[in-house]
């Protein structure tokens, strides 16, 4: 016989969930835009909490969102980005093959 949980599902963290209960524990979320801002301003709090408002602090909060924002910005800008990849054999018409001018011979 399965025992029922105590805990509601709402106030179980992530860990908790069990893979049944995980589609009534998102829709159990407040999806409007004040309960979005809420759960962006509690990550915040947690995020600046943990790692920056330490009393003994290190520069791991700083590598962290210097990290994702890293991320972010080559996510951007990978269209871009894919087209200046170097090929194993690059056409004639790319950055890769030399000027003709090294080639070419000085007049006698």
């Amino acid at each position: 016989m399965k025992m029922a949980s105590v805990v509601p599902v709402k106030d179980e963290t992530l860990l908790e969930v069990k893979l049944g209960e995980l589609p009534r524990w998102i829709l159990m979320w407040d999806f409007s835009p004040s309960g979005t801002a809420g759960a962006f301003r509690r990550g915040y709090y947690w995020y600046y909490n943990k790692y920056i408002n330490m009393k003994k602090g290190s520069i791991s909060g700083f590598t962290t969102v210097l990290a994702a924002y890293m991320l972010f910005i080559y996510c951007l800008s990978y269209n871009e980005l894919k087209h200046e990849w170097l090929r194993k054999y690059p056409e004639e018409d790319t950055l890769c093959t030399p000027p003709t001018t090294f080639l070419a011979r000085a007049p006698p």
